[in-house]
């Protein structure tokens, strides 16, 4: 916060070094910080200062405990009080924004937008603030949009921001580009506070990173995730984040440093699983979950918990494709653990739960609970890519099955009516993509699946130039299931040529990789949350039931 125009007295900055002080202590001293800046009102100080002390206070109850009803009281008071005295922006405007957040996160959204409309009146000659508190006012009248919710601190006082930020969730692309351009030209021409600049310049890099990885350059994203790392480095060199600022910079980030860290942690992870580094999506996961822990020591701020739930979704999908699918259920299960505890997030998350349920019990082979799965997915989502994924993986459970031929093209109509295509064109064209852009999983998907084409179709050599390069990339990634299939088509292939030696050495590889898949699947189905394949409605259940083994067969796995 901006310091007072007056000289602050000695009782006063004591007070405030000691709540600082405890608040910081390992673990936080909460409870003892909050008697310190209680015992400022003993003194009877003046109104900036009573008012900063009612906004400090009603900012580490909201954030600390539990104790909701003082902390509503306290901000109250702060934002009734500043009102009442001139040149006092920095408190007047935190303690409307910090207040409407109070209310959304009580559900009195109601109660939220009067303070905001009135904040938002009396602040349009401050720009940043009037910037920010309009953002708040848009995520308090779509709390269900997931990109408002991360960016409900954003730090843009240009209105370009607010234009590309409607036209990614819109999807209008070919309109991003421009004003990508554009909003890179004016953070580089920011002249103000270097925090508030670096701030300014990781929200516009999320949104560029965020921006490409949805549109599947990862190949093209990288300098911009380079630029991102690196800016949270020199962010951590400036300075470190308080709830109770001293300096008046410390207002302008769109979220606390520590945050950021994760959020950065998040957008590698993402770009890690789509390029197919998965070991580096798991190094990443790792220390995003670490520093999440840590920070919900000291802050209950839903976003961590949003922050949580995405890493979790991720992580849990290289799980799955790196064959541990027991380690993967576990996951599932924490997600859920997290959504018993916030109805809100559960309504953001359902579908992705069930689709991640959904993915799980294809890879134990319990195609009715799979389709049960994506069905109620389905049934829980309006977003189109995720509708897209839901489908197709659906698709596949149709075709494994072997005997839903009508379903099956009755799905394949809602994904594309005309779905009579060269297979074989497409697939070289999304070789050729995926190759120009590093995806290097959706590569040896394409080269496996060309190779067993060209091998049904008795061109072996065509069909050998596909799966080893396939072999090869599937190792590195890792992919069980590509490194299965391979190896089966390996030895297939150099049994056909008379390769005999290079035949048993693919059957070995193809045993091995069968014994991991086959162990882990009967670790999997043993865990007492195996059950969850069966909830389909309503949250999910809190205890599982132990299991006996595995109840599915291992015929579709190997």
């Amino acid at each position: 916060m901006a310091a007072s125009t007056e000289t602050p007295e000695p009782w006063y900055l004591a007070l405030l070094g000691f709540a600082e002080h405890f608040r910081t202590s390992s673990p936080p001293k909460i409870r003892l910080c909050v008697h310190c800046l209680q015992a400022v009102f003993q003194f009877k100080p003046p109104p900036r200062v009573e008012a900063r002390t009612h906004l400090q206070l009603g900012s580490v109850l909201y954030r600390h405990t539990k104790n909701s009803e003082l902390a509503q009281t306290h901000l109250e008071k702060a934002w009734f009080i500043s009102q009442q005295i001139s040149q006092f922006e920095d408190v007047k405007f935190e303690a409307a924004s910090i207040l409407s957040e109070f209310y959304c996160q009580q559900n009195l959204v109601d109660s939220a937008k009067p303070v905001l409309r009135k904040a938002i009146q009396i602040s349009q000659q401050t720009p940043y603030w009037h910037c920010r508190l309009l953002f708040q006012l848009a995520v308090s009248s779509v709390m269900h949009c997931k990109l408002i919710w991360l960016t409900v601190w954003i730090l843009s006082t240009v209105c370009a921001f607010v234009t590309l930020q409607l036209l990614l969730m819109e999807r209008k692309l070919s309109e991003v580009h421009p004003l990508l351009t554009l909003c890179g030209t004016i953070v580089e021409n920011w002249q103000g506070n270097p925090i508030q600049k670096e701030s300014l310049r990781v929200f516009f890099l999320v949104l560029q990173v965020t921006h490409y990885l949805d549109a599947g350059q990862v190949k093209s994203v990288k300098p911009c995730l380079k630029q991102l790392q690196q800016c949270i480095q020199t962010i951590s060199t400036l300075h470190d984040d308080e709830i109770l600022p001293t300096n008046p910079a410390a207002l302008f980030h769109w979220l606390p440093k520590e945050h950021m860290c994760v959020l950065v942690y998040l957008v590698t992870v993402m770009h890690s699983m789509q390029a197919g580094y998965l070991e580096k999506a798991q190094k990443y996961t790792d220390k995003a979950l670490m520093q999440l822990e840590k920070l919900k020591m000291l802050d209950n701020s839903p976003i961590l918990s949003t922050f949580q739930v995405i890493l979790l979704e991720h992580i849990i999908m290289c799980r799955l494709v790196t064959g541990h699918k027991a380690t993967a259920l576990q996951e599932i299960s924490q997600v859920c653990q997290l959504c018993q505890q916030s109805p809100r997030l559960f309504t953001n998350h359902a579908a992705q739960l069930h689709t991640l349920l959904g993915l799980y019990c294809i890879s134990v082979n319990c195609m009715d609970n799979a389709e049960a799965q994506f069905t109620a997915a389905l049934q829980m989502t309006t977003h189109q890519e995720l509708w897209t994924f839901i489908v197709t993986n659906l698709a596949s459970v149709y075709i494994r099955e072997g005997n839903r031929h009508q379903e099956l093209y009755s799905l394949l109509e809602r994904i594309n009516p005309d779905h009579n295509f060269p297979v074989r064109r497409f697939l070289r064209e999304t070789l050729k993509m995926s190759n120009a852009e590093d995806l290097n999983r959706l590569t040896a998907c394409s080269l496996v699946l060309l190779g067993h084409i060209f091998f049904v179709l008795g061109n072996h050599r065509e069909s050998n130039n596909m799966v080893v390069p396939a072999m090869q990339l599937a190792s590195k990634i890792p992919d069980m299931s590509v490194q299965l299939w391979s190896s089966a088509l390996l030895k297939d292939l150099n049994e056909a040529c008379g390769n005999t030696m290079d035949a048993h050495e693919a059957a070995q590889m193809h045993q091995n990789f069968s014994q991991q898949l086959l162990q882990d699947h009967i670790a999997a189905c043993s865990l007492p949350e195996h059950n969850l394949i069966s909830w389909t409605d309503g949250l999910p259940p809190v205890q599982f039931q132990p299991q006996n083994g595995p109840t599915t067969s291992l015929a579709g796995l190997l």
